[in-house]
C-alpha cells in the first residue's frame, strides 16, 4: 500500500492520542515517532478516529454500489464535462486512474491503519476490561468491514494486520481473495464475541448484532448457507431488532439508530464538518435555485450546474409492484430546467442550510437481515421458513404475500425484493455480482440505454460512448496511484 496512505492513517491517530517532542530528530527509516496510549481515554479517541473515514467513504459509495448497476443513472450535461468520473463507473469505461474508486481504496486503508495502530498496544495497557473489550470489538469489526469492502470491489489486496513502522513495511504483496476472506471472518467473529448488544451499546456504534450481520453477509458471498443462516438467526432471535411500521420513517433523521438499524454511518448537520449532503448530489442538473428550494424547502438555494447523479433509472421505477409503499418513500419527482425527473427521495429531509443535511446512511437494516436469512434458508431447501421471512418485509410494504413456491423461483423473488427494499442503499451492484447476474443484467441494461438514450436522461442527439457496457468488469483495478509505488504490483 502506498506510503502516504499508511502514514496518513498513523498521523491521524497521533494527532489525538500521542505526545511528540518536536526537538527530537526523526528517524530516517521509521515512519513516525512512537505513539503512546496510556489510558482508556486515549484508546477511546483512537476508536473514534477509526470510525471517522466512514463518512468520506460513504459520500461517494453510491457510485460503485448503485450507479454501477441498473438502479440509477446520471443526467448527461454537455455543457460541463469537468466532473464526470462517476459517468465512467456507470458506463464501465473507468480505468485505474478513476478518483472515486481511488477514494474508496484510500478510505478503507485509513480505517485499517488506524485500527492496527490501536489494537497493537491495547492489551498492554490496564483499564476497565469491559470497556477494553468493547473497543477491541469495534476495532475488529471496522477492520473486517473495510477489508470486506475492498475484496468485494478490488479482489486481491494487501493484507495489513499490524502497524506500519518502517518504510519497508508500507508495501506488501497482494494477498489471495481466500486469505482476505479468512481474515475478515476471524475479525468479524472476534468482534461478535467482544461487542455488547444494541440495548447496552452507545448509539451509533457497532454491536454484536452488527458483527453477526457482517459475518452472515460474508458467508452469503461465499455461499456458505448454513453458516449464514446461523449468523442471521442469532440477530433475529436476539430480540434487539424489529421492523418500523412506516418504511419512510426508517430514513428520517428524527429516527436515527432506530429499532431497525443494525449499522448506519453517522452524519450531523452543522458547522463541525460532520454533515451529509446526499440530496444535493442526487438532484438532476442543471437546476435553478428555485427548483431546488421546491424540493428541499431551504430558501434561497443556489443553482447547481454540473450534472447530478444517482437518479433512479426507469428500470428501478418499473421494478416496484402496484401499491408498494416503498416507491413513494424512495423516489420523488423534481423539476430541473423546467423538465420533470425522478430523484432519490430517500435522503431528502428537513434541514436548515443548503448543502448541509442531517441524513445518516443505512449500511445494514433488520429488513436486510430477514431477506438474507430467507435467501440462505431457501438455498438449503427450507422454502417455508424463507417465505415467512420474505412476507414480513412485503407486509410492511403494503403487499400481499409472495406467490413464489421455492427453489429458483423464490431465489429470484428474494433478489427482486432486495432490489426495491434496499433501493439506493449501495446493495444492487454487490447483489448482482454475488448472485452471478451482473454480466447478463448489465449487458442487457446497456443495450436498452443505447437503444433509447433519452429515456436514460441524455439530451436529444447524445448517447453513451461506443465503448460503454462492452466489458462488464466485476472488479475495479487497483488504483494506479497505489500500484505505481508498490514493487509487488
Amino acid at each position: 500500500m502506498k506510503y502516504r496512505i499508511v502514514l496518513t492513517g498513523i498521523l491521524a491517530i497521533a494527532l489525538v492520542a500521542c505526545k511528540k517532542n518536536f526537538l527530537e530528530l526523526p528517524s530516517k527509516t521509521a515512519l513516525s515517532t512512537p505513539i503512546y496510549f496510556k489510558s482508556q481515554s486515549d484508546f477511546q479517541q483512537a476508536v473514534n478516529g477509526a470510525y471517522a473515514p466512514l463518512r468520506s467513504l460513504y459520500n461517494n459509495a453510491w457510485a460503485m454500489g448503485e450507479l454501477r448497476a441498473d438502479n440509477s443513472r446520471y443526467k448527461f450535461n454537455p455543457n460541463d464535462r469537468g466532473t464526470i468520473q462517476a459517468e465512467y463507473i456507470a458506463d464501465f469505461t473507468n480505468d485505474a486512474n478513476n478518483g472515486i474508486a481511488g477514494g474508496k481504496y484510500v478510505n478503507d486503508y485509513q480505517i485499517i491503519a488506524r485500527v492496527n495502530q490501536l489494537l497493537a498496544p491495547i492489551d498492554g495497557v490496564a483499564f476497565d476490561e469491559t470497556a477494553k473489550n468493547n473497543m477491541k470489538g469495534q476495532a475488529y469489526f471496522l477492520r473486517a468491514f473495510a477489508y470486506f469492502d475492498l475484496v468485494q470491489y478490488f479482489g486481491k489486496v494487501p493484507l495489513h494486520l499490524k502497524p506500519v513502522g518502517t518504510l519497508g513495511e508500507t508495501a506488501l504483496p497482494l494477498s489471495s481473495i481466500d486469505s482476505v476472506y479468512n481474515q475478515i471472518i476471524i475479525d468479524a467473529k472476534a468482534a461478535a464475541s467482544l461487542l455488547p448488544d444494541k440495548s447496552t451499546q452507545e448509539k451509533g456504534r457497532v454491536t454484536s448484532g452488527t458483527a453477526q450481520t457482517l459475518l452472515g453477509n460474508v458467508y452469503m458471498v461465499l455461499k456458505k448457507w448454513p453458516e449464514a443462516e446461523a449468523a442471521f438467526k442469532s440477530v433475529v432471535t436476539s430480540g434487539q431488532y424489529s421492523l418500523i411500521s412506516d418504511y419512510a420513517a426508517v430514513f428520517d433523521p428524527a429516527n436515527k439508530n432506530n429499532s431497525e438499524s443494525v449499522f448506519e454511518i453517522q452524519y450531523q448537520q452543522g458547522a463541525d464538518g460532520y454533515a451529509s449532503n446526499f440530496i444535493y448530489q442526487f438532484l438532476p442538473q442543471p437546476i435553478s435555485g428555485a427548483e431546488i428550494s421546491a424540493v428541499t424547502g431551504v430558501s434561497p438555494e443556489n443553482a447547481l450546474t454540473i450534472e447530478g447523479y444517482n437518479i433512479p433509472s426507469p428500470d428501478l421505477i418499473a421494478a416496484y409492484e402496484a401499491g408498494d409503499k416503498r416507491k413513494d418513500a424512495t423516489i420523488g419527482t423534481v423539476t430541473a430546467g423546467g423538465v420533470a425527473y425522478p430523484y432519490t427521495k430517500k435522503y431528502n429531509h428537513t434541514h436548515a442550510q443548503t448543502g448541509n443535511t442531517n441524513d445518516n446512511w443505512p449500511v445494514y437494516r433488520y429488513a436486510e437481515v430477514l431477506l438474507f436469512l430467507a435467501e440462505a434458508l431457501n438455498e438449503q431447501g427450507k422454502s417455508g421458513e424463507a417465505i415467512s421471512l420474505l412476507n414480513q418485509v412485503r407486509t410492511r410494504a403494503g403487499l400481499a404475500g409472495t406467490t413464489a413456491g421455492g427453489g429458483a423461483d423464490l431465489r429470484q423473488a428474494i433478489i427482486n425484493e432486495r432490489r426495491v427494499e434496499l433501493a439506493l442503499e449501495n446493495k444492487r451492484w454487490p447483489d448482482l455480482v454475488r448472485t452471478g447476474q451482473a454480466v447478463q443484467v448489465l449487458t442487457a441494461y446497456g443495450a436498452r440505454i443505447k437503444a433509447n438514450p433519452q429515456a436514460y436522461y441524455f439530451p436529444a442527439g447524445i448517447t453513451v460512448a461506443p465503448a460503454a457496457f462492452t466489458n462488464i468488469s466485476l472488479l475495479f483495478p487497483i488504483p494506479n496511484s497505489e500500484a505505481a509505488l508498490n514493487p509487488y504490483f
